[in-house]
């Protein structure tokens, strides 16, 4: 590993109807490891963490439509970058996947694919890390 590399500072995150049914799914089919997650009472997840093994990972918790912080569930799109998008896109048909598009190449050498889960949110996981930061 790495140690130079700081930890992920950006963490995009998601409100679910069913948050440890999409903590299930993220982690059986699309191969997201499941580091924490924090139950409430009442069974729902106050709060989750679901790391990327290439790096990243998003944090994810029960639906709140009362809580200064909202996000309707199934609202929720991210671009995840692999190296093996091909072999996660034959894991993600093999378990299942919704939507699943076909892969697909881009204009700018990307090599990607779409897929949904149960919630409605839109995935998809390409080849192209973005371009070098400057300065």
């Amino acid at each position: 590993m790495d140690t130079t590399t700081p930890a992920p500072q950006v963490w995009p995150t998601l409100q679910a109807k069913d948050a440890r049914g999409l903590i299930d799914y993220l982690v059986r089919v699309f191969g997201f490891e499941e580091t924490v997650v924090h139950p409430n009472d009442d069974g729902t997840i106050a709060h989750a963490q679901l790391d990327w093994p290439e790096g990243g990972g998003i944090m994810l918790g029960s639906h709140k439509p009362e809580g200064p912080f909202t996000l309707e569930p199934g609202t929720f799109s991210a671009y995840v970058v692999s190296a093996d998008v091909e072999g996660l896109h034959r894991r993600a048909a093999d378990a299942g996947g919704i939507d699943l598009s076909e892969l697909t190449r881009t204009d700018y050498g990307s090599t990607d694919f779409r897929a949904s889960d149960p919630e409605g949110n839109t995935w998809t996981f390409g080849t192209y890390p973005g371009e070098p930061r400057k300065g």
